[in-house]
């Protein structure tokens, strides 16, 4: 049996709801799985956020996208899409151009150099998903990811 999470956060009292415990779960995998990814990256050189950036830009294929496009298609919500360009361009992952008649528009896309790291990346990747849910099963893993994609659909902060 796995260990219980007021074991794991050594809490003396109970939750106080099981929703709270289940927020708290979520939140304490979640921040478990995301340290795992940013030690297996780290050592090729960028963070998750950037791992998707450039992820999200070679499934976009030759085209490119916008800023915008790109900070709402983030797991992660980013304060600064720009800034996190920056660093990618600043790297030679990406490249940024100008396009079209609208001169405000501008198109990113992956550099060879970027694809470069996801396909080092692949293989590490897809093992470290492997290790860290295989042990799940299919049928739990579709439950899992039906049940998140559930609460997901939460109707947000009632707090105010």
């Amino acid at each position: 049996m796995p260990r219980s999470l007021q074991d794991e956060l050594k809490q003396r009292k109970p939750f106080v709801s099981l929703e709270h415990e289940a927020v708290l779960s979520i939140a304490r995998s979640a921040a478990q799985l995301e340290h795992q990814a940013a030690e297996a990256l780290k050592p090729h050189g960028v963070t998750p956020t950037q791992y998707n950036a450039l992820r999200i830009l070679r499934g976009a294929g030759t085209a490119g996208l916008c800023r915008n496009e790109i900070r709402d298609r983030l797991v992660a919500r980013v304060p600064d899409a720009t800034r996190l360009l920056d660093r990618l361009e600043a790297m030679a992952l990406v490249v940024r151009e100008r396009e079209g008649e609208d001169r405000r528009f501008v198109c990113t896309r992956i550099t060879p150099a970027g694809r470069a790291v996801l396909a080092r990346l692949d293989g590490p990747i897809a093992t470290l998903h492997e290790r860290q849910l295989g042990h799940l099963g299919p049928d739990r893993l579709r439950t899992l990811i039906d049940l998140l994609a559930l609460a997901r659909e939460s109707p947000g902060p009632l707090l105010g």
